[in-house]
């Protein structure tokens, strides 16, 4: 396998990893991705709400999770209560309606710094990935498989795809404070 390839690998799974974490992060606007992954204790074991329910907006401030199984209603209402969304859901025996409410200026300052926070753990394992690849690099030049020029092909290359996948984190991070600050 081609060294830079297997870095690509690692690096492109920390960005999917901080898209995941931070399409979870409540921005005012409803979105599924809020409360799918929402570890629910049902049938006498631990679930994701998106496994026992529908989940759909309602409306931009609200949305709805329709139970499959009305008898687990109770379980979903106390993880989505239990949580800390900070939402307050609202069972009408059918369906579990969870209005968002607006958020504060220090909880959008707390957002945003969570947004960074996430971003930074990304950077650092492109960072430890980089580091694992360089040393492999090294490595196939001292064994003789590739030559030192190469070896500086591959280090310039490495570098350049590192700063590209800095700057699409950047820009998540970017587009996510916005949408954090609008709402």
């Amino acid at each position: 396998m081609n060294i830079l390839s297997k870095f690509d690998k690692q690096a492109e799974k920390a960005v999917k990893h901080f898209k995941k974490e931070i399409s979870s992060l409540r921005t005012g606007r409803a979105t599924p991705a809020l409360v799918e992954d929402l570890s629910v204790k049902a049938y006498g074991s631990t679930q994701d709400l998106k496994s026992l329910a529908s989940i759909s907006v309602e409306d931009a401030k609200t949305l709805l999770v329709e139970p499959w199984d009305d008898s687990v209603i109770q379980d979903i209402e106390k993880a989505l209560h239990d949580s800390d969304l900070g939402v307050n859901p609202i069972n009408d025996g059918e369906k579990i309606r969870l209005p968002l409410p607006d958020l504060t200026a220090d909880r959008r300052k707390e957002l945003i710094n969570l947004v960074k926070d996430k971003a930074e753990e990304a950077r650092i394992s492109i960072r430890k990935a980089r580091e694992n690849t360089r040393n492999e690099i090294d490595q196939a030049e001292e064994d003789g498989k590739i030559s030192e020029d190469e070896k500086y092909k591959k280090r310039e290359d490495l570098d350049e795809k590192v700063g590209d996948y800095n700057d699409e984190i950047d820009e998540l991070v970017k587009k996510k404070t916005e949408e954090i600050e609008k709402v």
